[in-house]
């Protein structure tokens, strides 16, 4: 960081989780929006979820990515709308299970080329057992 040419002193910004984590996310979300402009990484995590999971409930949905139900709803509306996902009445009756329209799983098969492209770019700095040993790492802070 630099202040009129100077750089700026960080003082203990470098040695904080929270903020390297927040740098990291932001050139990852950088490098994900110019590679896949269609579609917010949350709505892809979203759409990953019901098309590995065909028929999966609104509630489980929005357990697994930490979400309101009442934000869910929202985003499922949009993502329904777009034609891309759709309600089908579940086994219980109560409920309506998530799966991905034939336009749903055509948009998948197109963005995951580009995600594993973007995977590598944003990754490209480190070895294999380093980026192994990061999502290890990443799911001790998460799980």
């Amino acid at each position: 960081m630099k202040v009129n040419g100077a750089p700026l002193k960080q003082g203990m910004l470098p040695g904080l989780l929270g903020y390297r984590l927040r740098l990291a996310q932001q050139a990852v979300f950088r490098d994900f929006s110019a590679s896949v402009a269609e579609i917010s990484p949350g709505r892809f995590g979203i759409l990953l979820l019901i098309d590995a999971n065909p028929g999966v409930t609104q509630s489980r949905l929005a357990q697994a990515v930490s979400l309101e139900r009442s934000t869910m709803v929202g985003v499922l509306h949009a993502l329904q709308g777009s034609g891309l996902v759709e309600r089908r009445r579940g086994t219980d009756r109560r409920t309506n299970g998530l799966w991905l329209t034939p336009r749903g799983h055509a948009l998948m098969a197109r963005l995951k080329r580009r995600i594993q492209a973007h995977e590598r770019r944003v990754a490209s700095r480190l070895s294999a057992a380093e980026r192994e040993q990061l999502l290890g790492l990443l799911g001790k802070l998460t799980g």
